[in-house]
C-alpha cells in the first residue's frame, strides 16, 4: 500500500473545491428558485455577503468531506485520481476521527504542504490523527 504524495493530494484537493463551490451554486439557484417560485412579478436574485458566502463554505466542505469518506473512504477527487483515506495500518477511518480530520482539513488546509518534506508522505492532519492517503490497490 503506497501513500500518495502531494501532487496526488494537490490536484485531489482542487477537484473537491470545484465539488463544493458547484454544489454551493446549486444550493443558491435552488434558493433562487423557491424566491422566484413565491413572488414571479418582483423577483430578483438574492444578494448574499461574505460572511455568509464563507461560512457557507467552511460548513459545507467539512461535511462535504465527512461525507464523502464516512461512506466511500474517498472525495470525488480522491476517487478520481485512485486514492483513499485509511487509518495508519491501511484500514477503515472511524467515525469521530474522520469528522475531526474533515474540520482540521479545512481549517488548516496548508497542513497538505507537509506531504512535500515528509519522508513518510504524510500530513499534519495525518501525523495529528493517525491517518493516511494511499493509492487503492
Amino acid at each position: 500500500m503506497r501513500d500518495a504524495g502531494i501532487v496526488s493530494r494537490t490536484c485531489a484537493a482542487g477537484i473537491d473545491v470545484v465539488v463544493v463551490l458547484v454544489l454551493m451554486g446549486c444550493g443558491y439557484l435552488a434558493a433562487a428558485f423557491v424566491v422566484f417560485t413565491i413572488n414571479v412579478s418582483t423577483f430578483h436574485f438574492p444578494t448574499v455577503s461574505w460572511i455568509f458566502t464563507t461560512g457557507g463554505f467552511v460548513v459545507a466542505s467539512i461535511a462535504y468531506q465527512f461525507l464523502c469518506w464516512a461512506v466511500t473512504e474517498r472525495t470525488v477527487g480522491q476517487a478520481f485520481l485512485g486514492l483513499r483515506l485509511a487509518n495508519s495500518k491501511g484500514g477503515r477511518v472511524r467515525v469521530p476521527r474522520i469528522l475531526l480530520r474533515a474540520m482540521f482539513c479545512v481549517v488548516f488546509p496548508v497542513g497538505l504542504a507537509w506531504v512535500a518534506l515528509s519522508t513518510r508522505r504524510r500530513s499534519v492532519q495525518d501525523i495529528v490523527l493517525r491517518t493516511r492517503v494511499v493509492y487503492v490497490d
